[in-house]
């Protein structure tokens, strides 16, 4: 695979991402997919959609979690709602994780990317502690599969990312990058936060954002097409070469109301991003 290929976030049945068909007609030779529905994850439709990955030519690089009942309708209700941090779902999501493992697994994936939630800052809580403990538990289940986990950056600042990571102590946790996450959670400065945690970075998404005209970390950004916001695309990228990093940059657009103009812009990301690898 070539250095830093360009890739999409896309999806089966479930999720923001755009459809295959839509990353075969932008030219895209990589994915990170959005877990299919519960349904959809079987060793028929499996073998089916590698398939269609090979007749088009794709590889999927990581398969994303997405449950049941999360809402990123607000930050405040994206903290009550996602990942393992609610703790009347953790077990029953978890036990969904390893599912979603399984699946990709069969799909030949050895990285699943995740929301895990918004880590609890009060170390000493049986909150944190149980959060580490559930991570720590399918960082081992990932393992027996010959897989890793990529947190995405966005609801902790880097320091605190750091610090989980340290507290699970797992060799096959990692990250993913995601700039505009940092502006739109009011989170911290992209390009600082990426020196900070680059040793972890084994993937990235390009995506971008504007920062909140109200309370940073109380009221959301607002997201934009990549290269038209805070994150400075340039620096961005030209600071992933730097640190090393030489995985897909994905493209993500979240905007699946409006498909012609979703595939447009992530159209004029791909020009945006090949202007400045042209650069490097």
């Amino acid at each position: 695979m070539e250095k830093m290929p360009i890739g999409v976030f896309a999806s089966i049945d479930a999720g923001l991402g755009v459809k295959l068909e839509v990353v075969r007609d932008l030219g895209v030779k990589t994915i990170q997919l959005h877990t299919p529905a519960k349904e959809s994850r079987t060793p028929e439709n499996a073998k089916a959609f590698l398939a269609k990955l090979d007749e088009y030519g794709i590889k999927t690089t990581v398969v994303f979690l997405g449950f049941e009942g999360e809402s990123y309708e607000t930050i405040e209700i994206t903290a009550k709602t996602v990942g393992f941090v609610p703790e009347e779902t953790r077990a029953a999501r978890l036990a969904e994780a390893r599912e979603i493992a399984d699946f990709a697994k069969l799909l030949g994936v050895e990285a699943i990317g995740s929301h895990i939630g918004f880590v609890p800052h009060d170390v000493d809580s049986d909150l944190y502690k149980g959060m580490v403990a559930a991570i720590q538990e399918y960082c081992d289940y990932l393992k027996g599969n010959g897989q890793r986990l990529h947190l995405e950056t966005g609801q902790e600042t880097a320091e605190n990312l750091l610090a989980f990571l340290s507290d699970v102590n797992r060799d096959n946790i990692f990250i993913n990058f995601d700039p505009a996450n940092l502006i739109l959670y009011g989170m911290g400065e992209p390009i600082e936060s990426l020196k900070k945690v680059a040793k972890y970075i084994r993937s990235c998404h390009c995506k971008d954002a504007k920062k909140t005209t109200g309370v940073p970390g109380v009221d959301w950004g607002c997201e934009v097409p990549f290269g038209q916001g805070d994150v400075d695309a340039k620096l961005f990228i030209q600071t992933l070469a730097e640190v090393g990093y030489e995985g897909p940059l994905t493209i993500e657009r979240e905007i699946p109301e409006e498909p012609e103009r979703q595939k447009a812009e992530i159209g004029q990301a791909i020009e945006v991003i090949n202007a400045i690898k042209a650069t490097l």
